[in-house]
């Protein structure tokens, strides 16, 4: 009988990685995704510039980079970014931080959910800016009330998405966990929670939006430093370029948080099968 060359060790060949993960990145990726937003920009710019509209109200965009590119210079943007950007996320993570643990609770737990729920939702439509008086009045024009309206208007998208994440786990899921004979605790951690993370960070990415939407509203009304207060300040004294560019600026800080938090997501999510894309 012939014998065989024993195989020393037969090693799969390396999963090629996908080539929608790349494509993306490619300059003809980032064209097509760019195209609408460099159409938009050649708009605004032909438009000011042929006299289509007023350019002492829109001025061409050339215009607002080149102002924006002074004030980062000078460091006048940047102070008012800096102030910004500490509000946000000190609100943010004050909501992230309390929100998260009480919807994975509210969602779990049937008492606590009897318990707590109505009274959630007696405060849940209550618009955060309509609050911005108490929380003037309460905490003082300081730091603390344009944290804490951020912190308020971060803490409801969270809590709920992290509730319905939860409760809407394919029950499935969990009867085969129980047939494992895994315990509450552990079928908490193994299922449950991974299993509630798109929905849960669903919750986070609209929070993250929404804490600069409500932070700038506040900022307006009293401040002294931030986006917001610039933008107003701008508009008062006629300065239009600066008043876009801190537009501008508020625009790109909302995309970046939208792109910081969609790659954590992924990191946190990459337990589910990813569809093969052409």
């Amino acid at each position: 009988m012939a014998a065989y060359p024993k195989a020393e060790g037969i090693r799969k060949p390396a999963a090629a990685p996908s080539r929608w993960r790349w494509r993306a990145f490619t300059p003809p990726g980032v064209l097509k995704k760019s195209i609408v937003i460099i159409l938009f920009l050649l708009f605004w710019e032909s438009a000011s510039r042929f006299r289509l509209v007023d350019p002492l109200f829109l001025p061409p965009f050339s215009e607002v980079v080149r102002a924006w590119w002074n004030m980062m210079l000078s460091g006048e943007l940047w102070h008012h970014f800096e102030s910004s950007i500490f509000r946000s996320v000190f609100g943010f993570a004050l909501a992230l931080a309390l929100a998260i643990p009480l919807g994975l609770t509210v969602g779990w737990y049937p008492l606590a959910r009897d318990l707590l729920l109505p009274f959630l939702e007696m405060f849940r439509n209550t618009a955060a800016l309509a609050l911005l008086p108490v929380f003037l009045l309460i905490f003082g024009i300081g730091e603390f009330s344009k944290v804490a309206i951020v912190a308020f208007a971060c803490f409801w998208p969270m809590l709920l998405n992290t509730i319905t994440a939860v409760r809407d786990v394919d029950p499935l899921l969990v009867k085969s966990a129980r047939a494992m004979n895994l315990g509450s605790f552990r079928l908490f951690c193994k299922v449950i929670l991974p299993a509630s993370v798109p929905t849960i960070f669903t919750g986070i990415r609209m929070a993250g939006t929404g804490a600069i939407l409500v932070l700038i509203a506040a900022e307006m009304v009293g401040a002294k430093a931030g986006l917001g207060y610039f933008i107003t300040y701008a508009q008062y004294n006629f300065l239009i370029p600066e008043m876009y560019a801190g537009i501008a600026t508020i625009s790109l800080l909302g995309l970046a948080i939208n792109c910081g938090l969609t790659g954590i997501e992924r990191r946190l999510s990459r337990w589910k099968q990813e569809p093969n894309q052409p």
